[in-house]
């Protein structure tokens, strides 16, 4: 047997990275990062000359200098080699840097099995809980033009499409962003300082998760693993946690 990895074009990867997708089912956080030129460095992976997976690279923007794994992949009939495989892919890339999120089968895996100190910074949800939340007064609509002033003056995000009043005063603003894979749309929001702790937060993003299964899109959302209350906003709103962005240096043997 053998066991063969080399920089390679991402195009002679699609066809593997469609089944990944599949397999994952879920929002991929890193999903764009292969259609910006110049950030990431494919590998492809072979048995005997015959694809067998495929392995990626980001040095670009914050991996700028320190280049890092961030996707990893090895067809079913093949996933008894995996470790075989990712030892291949590590040898080729040079970096022993790893970030990935926890819920994926593949890195998600191999990152707690082989680096001993792993760093979670993010929290990753999905929806799971169709909520009511009604308050009095207030109201979700899409931003308009004459709402540029009001939004500036409460510092809330200027690029935001949706924003929710509360009697008619412009409290907080968000949105959903489509830059990783769709069907998944991440859901984000703020609330003015003024009008926090009222709920406010969780019915907003409650509302965007409406805009999202109406626009045939999944929602899907994150958070910093310190910002308790945005964690516990979304919470309150129906997403439930299914994993995390977590980091770590490969220190183990592998194969």
């Amino acid at each position: 047997m053998s066991i063969e990895c080399g920089v390679t074009q991402l195009s002679r990867i699609q066809h593997l990275r469609g089944i990944y997708r599949h397999e994952m089912h879920c929002q991929i956080m890193f999903d764009s990062l292969h259609e910006r030129p110049g950030w990431t460095t494919p590998y492809l992976l072979t048995i005997d000359g015959a694809a067998a997976g495929y392995g990626a690279v980001a040095h670009a923007g914050p991996w700028n200098d320190k280049p890092t794994i961030f996707e990893f992949f090895v067809l079913p009939a093949l996933r008894h080699r995996t470790f075989h495989l990712f030892s291949a892919f590590v040898a080729a890339c040079g970096t022993r840097a790893v970030e990935t999120q926890s819920n994926s089968p593949f890195l998600g895996v191999l990152v707690h099995a082989l680096c001993p100190s792993v760093v979670a910074e993010a929290i990753l949800y999905e929806d799971g809980i169709t909520t009511s939340i009604n308050i009095p007064g207030a109201r979700v609509r899409p931003v308009e033009p004459r709402d540029a002033g009001e939004i500036a003056a409460r510092k809330l995000d200027d690029g935001a499409k949706w924003l929710v009043q509360l009697n008619g005063e412009i409290v907080g603003t968000g949105g959903v962003l489509y830059h990783y894979n769709r069907p998944y749309g991440d859901i984000f929001m703020g609330i003015g300082e003024p009008f926090r702790r009222r709920g406010l937060g969780a019915f907003l993003v409650q509302e965007l998760k409406r805009v999202c299964y109406e626009g045939g899109s999944v929602p899907a959302a994150r958070c910093n693993v310190d910002n308790v209350a945005s964690r516990l906003t979304l919470q309150r709103a129906g997403f439930v946690p299914c994993g995390s962005i977590v980091t770590g240096t490969i220190s183990r043997d592998i194969a």
